[in-house]
């Protein structure tokens, strides 16, 4: 099991909070948001938000029933971020794949442990930002230096999500990542996402060939494909739909893992993969983004309703 790390220490300092408490979810420490409007629960490993909520609402996130919270373990299901790589390694670009000096898929960011950098509570919403230095403590797993800020906003309206990067060494600094939604449906066969017809993809379970999507996407089975496409998104379930408009993303991922690998996935029952689907805010495949010294870039989605 790899080993929990973080480049400084967590903030632990409460302040005045009236809607947000610190919680404990197996062996990890969390935030949790009571606010009249609606509720949310973020780990601290991996700044990872697990449930949000509006008030009288079931949860807008899918988390698996038998997710595991560990340290060094990462959780199925809700948003894990997938930073500074996504996916494997030695499918990014050279440029990307030149950084990472593991063989771990997605990236160090969501099993390190993250710095509470500020809690801003209103009557109306609550703002939480997260952060991780990736500095020398990460020089095993990382030819990189940078410092990645998470900050989520909740609201009644839906939760933002905003990661931003900035290279803090003093050369350039290629990096793919994505923001892993986990949603939930009542029947994955009956479920569609609108908004990418006539975008262009990799389809990564055809030897990564590139197709073009017409009308929209449904599930017949395994998929896992990348997209080039920057459009907002309508994913259509029985009995509701969500929008996902992103910023700072030209690719977006679509995952479902069928019935055969959903039996092979730790931490996920063999017929979950009929109640849930992931669209990720992505930079991805040809996607992705380098920084000059000093220079920052903002990936995020606002997940809100129809």
């Amino acid at each position: 099991m790899p080993e929990n790390r973080s480049s400084s220490p967590r903030t632990r300092t409460p302040g005045q909070w009236s809607f947000t408490r610190w919680v404990t979810l197996g062996h990890l420490e969390a935030l949790e948001v009571h606010h009249p409007l609606f509720s949310a629960t973020l780990v601290l490993q991996g700044a990872h938000l697990v449930r949000f909520a509006p008030a009288d609402e079931t949860d807008w996130l899918w988390l698996s029933p038998t997710a595991r919270f560990e340290p060094g373990r990462a959780i199925r299901g809700g948003i894990p971020l997938c930073w500074p790589w996504f996916g494997d390694p030695s499918r990014n670009p050279p440029a990307v794949r030149r950084h990472a000096l593991t063989h771990d898929a997605h990236g160090f960011a969501r099993t390190a442990l993250w710095a509470l950098a500020d809690v801003r509570e209103s009557a109306h919403e609550v703002e939480i930002s997260l952060s991780l230095n990736a500095n020398q403590d990460f020089a095993d797993l990382w030819a990189g230096r940078a410092l990645a800020l998470a900050t989520f906003r909740f609201s009644v309206r839906g939760v933002e999500l905003a990661l931003t990067t900035t290279n803090l060494s003093e050369h350039p600094l290629a990096f793919s990542q994505a923001l892993h939604t986990y949603l939930p449906t009542a029947d994955i066969t009956r479920t569609r996402i609108l908004g990418l017809g006539h975008s262009q993809y990799i389809d990564t379970l055809d030897d990564w060939s590139e197709h073009t999507q017409y009308g929209p996407v449904y599930f017949t089975g395994e998929t896992d494909r990348i997209y080039e496409s920057a459009e907002p998104l309508q994913v259509v379930t029985p009995g509701r739909t969500r929008t996902l408009t992103a910023v700072g993303s030209d690719s977006t991922v679509v995952w479902n893992p069928g019935p055969e690998k959903a039996a092979r996935l730790s931490d996920f029952p063999d017929s979950a993969w009929k109640t849930m689907l992931c669209v990720e805010t992505a930079n991805a495949g040809g996607d992705y983004r380098v920084l000059n010294k000093g220079q920052s870039h903002t990936l995020g989605v606002l997940i809100g309703r129809k």
